[in-house]
């Protein structure tokens, strides 16, 4: 369900994060010192800051709407395409007209299996379809499609790894629980006008294929929960299951946060809706810990309330009550027969095989997951551990690599010092992919192969890398050779230099 706003409510909850406290405010703001949670990535509690009050347990799960890769919607054959104009991509289902019904799209079906083997997930062979009923203007049948009762698949698990005290030589590996995957279909666009105090409909994302991941709350502050998003991100890109470019809206984090003393029950939690960015969940979480611990440092309470993280302010915002599933009206979906999947044991012999999704087929076909990739990386070029997570959080960086090893007689030990001391430091600082490089890895393996043959120093290497990210199309030697950067090789000429110095002395 898409975040919605209270324009009297985001009012007063700016200044309270500019300092100033809002109507009924029982809490003072707590200062922005305060506001980093210093994580421990072993678990346990953390303290609240200078206040001087008993250590708290956070406990953080997340809930995760990540979009479907597929050409068309979960239950239309409308195409699926990011910022296309305004209401051309909506079929007759998509717009809830009466007598539409749903075909449900096999593509998304077989992602989300894809998916749940992924995360070492059970799936269920039989799944369920529900409505959950909310009134919304961009959801213009009045319910979203989903699976609340049996979902797709259940219990599984995400590995993820985190630098203890921010060395990338010191890294923990942790799990978190995943409770559920479930299929369901995205709500339309709401386009607010300021200017003439209207708001917009737009229908083309209505009925977009999603896939919802339920984690549990075994989180404990921001770093683990960025840490959790950005490898199931790259899982969900490895397998193709979904683009997850969090910009365009792809992968969409719900944060359930909450603070309790130990040995006591779970604190009250709120939940910081739609947050598209993986720097921003972790600042959402950590502002969200040390408010509700500043709340209730001072006597007050927690309220089960959904808030929505402000970003150029820096703190988390009221939105509404929290709803609970009395208020969905839950019911099942009329309108679509139970899902049925099969494996190699229960596909029966006269099943035609292009109408039923194999669950064994899915599996034998998945790719190397990014735990795999690291491995190998490791393994097979000798690079320290630290370096991999690098190498495969950058898209296209591992690639890069792997091709200018392949083209450059230099050890790989070395190549991975110029990828990610130069070539990446050029990339962020001129804020480019991997793919938008001016320097290809061609280029960066012929510059390479001239250091390692010593026809050039290290620091000439260095100047001639500078002129190829210029994008003029030299090739590093005709850069070497107009900039006269060779080694001298010939021991005669070298002595006539050095004498032709020490004579210049003597006139002097």
């Amino acid at each position: 369900m898409a975040a919605r706003g209270c324009g009297r409510v985001w009012c007063w909850a700016r200044q309270l994060c500019a300092g100033r406290p809002g109507p009924g405010s029982r809490s003072r703001p707590f200062p922005r010192r305060q506001r980093t949670v210093a994580c421990n990535a072993r678990g346990g509690a953390v303290s609240a800051g200078k206040s001087g009050l008993a250590p708290w347990i956070p406990v953080v799960g997340l809930e995760i709407h990540a979009q479907i890769s597929s050409n068309s919607k979960l239950f239309s054959g409308s195409q699926v395409q990011f910022a296309a104009p305004p209401n051309s991509l909506v079929s007759f289902f998509d717009a809830s007209l009466p007598g539409t019904l749903p075909v449900l799209n096999r593509r998304c079906v077989e992602a989300a299996v894809m998916t749940g083997l992924a995360l070492n997930c059970h799936i269920n062979k039989k799944s369920l379809f529900d409505r959950k009923h909310y009134f919304y203007a961009d959801l213009p049948a009045g319910y979203q499609i989903t699976q609340q009762r049996v979902p797709i698949a259940v219990n599984g698990s995400l590995s993820y790894s985190l630098c203890i005290d921010n060395k990338m030589s010191q890294m923990v590996t942790k799990t978190v629980r995943i409770k559920q995957i479930q299929l369901e279909q995205d709500s339309g666009k709401s386009l607010h006008d300021d200017t003439r105090s209207q708001t917009l409909v737009d229908l083309n994302r209505a009925g977009v294929g999603l896939m919802e991941l339920v984690m549990e709350p075994d989180m404990c502050c921001g770093e683990e929960a960025a840490a959790a998003v950005r490898e199931l991100q790259l899982i969900l890109q490895t397998l193709g299951s979904s683009q997850a470019v969090m910009a365009e809206g792809q992968l969409r984090v719900d944060a359930n946060v909450s603070v309790h003393r130990p040995g006591e029950p779970y604190g009250v939690r709120t939940e910081v809706k739609n947050i598209n960015s993986i720097r921003f969940l972790a600042k959402a979480v950590d502002y969200e810990i040390q408010r509700q611990i500043e709340e209730l440092g001072n006597g007050g309470t927690i309220l089960n309330e959904t808030r929505a993280f402000d970003s150029k302010l820096g703190c988390t915002v009221p939105m509404r009550d929290k709803e609970g599933k009395q208020d969905y009206r839950f019911m099942p979906e009329p309108n679509l027969p139970p899902l049925i999947l099969y494996d190699a044991k229960s596909l029966p012999a006269n099943m035609n095989h292009q109408q039923v999704i194999n669950i064994d087929w899915i599996h034998e076909r998945l790719p190397d997951l990014p735990s795999v990739k690291r491995e190998k990386l490791v393994e097979q070029y000798g690079i320290l551990p630290e370096h991999s997570f690098t190498l495969l959080n950058e898209d296209g960086l591992a690639e890069f690599f792997e091709s200018v090893v392949k083209q450059t007689q230099m050890k790989p030990k070395k190549v991975i010092g110029w990828i990610l001391n130069d070539l990446l430091s050029y990339l962020k600082q001129h804020s480019l992919t991997v793919k938008e490089s001016p320097v290809s890895s061609f280029l960066l393996a012929d510059l390479l192969n001239l250091l390692e043959k010593k026809e050039i120093s290290s620091t000439a290497a260095k100047q001639v890398f500078a002129e190829l990210w210029k994008g003029e199309g030299k090739t590093p030697l005709e850069t070497v050779k107009e900039q006269k950067l060779e080694l001298l090789q010939d021991q005669k000429e070298l002595e006539q230099i050095c004498q032709a110095v020490i004579d210049g002395q003597e006139n002097e």
